[in-house]
């Protein structure tokens, strides 16, 4: 027990030296959806706070312009090609 509480305490002081990374990955958004890029008709208050508060990256690439195999990329670190994740649905063989 004494060791469990030991462990915490250590780890309390370990947590405040790291910093905290949200990543948002989205399904069909363009750039101007939201209010901070001038989107209109509706706002996105919450994550307008976030970009002012935080850092934003504007220019990027994904592995595939499916979003389960741009999703499967980010979460393994390889190409989408190379663990076999071409298509979001199954192909069908021609007749």
């Amino acid at each position: 027990m004494l060791l469990t509480a030991a462990s915490a305490f250590s780890m309390a002081g370990i947590a405040a030296d790291y910093t905290n990374i949200v990543l948002i990955n989205l399904d069909d958004v363009g750039y101007g959806d939201f209010s901070f890029n001038g989107a209109y008709g509706y706002t996105t208050p919450n994550i307008d706070k976030m970009a002012a508060e935080g850092v934003r990256f504007t220019h990027f690439l994904v592995g595939q312009p499916i979003s389960g195999a741009s999703r499967a990329g980010l979460l393994t670190g390889c190409y989408p090609n190379r663990i076999c994740y071409l298509y979001t649905f199954p192909r069908l063989r021609d007749s």
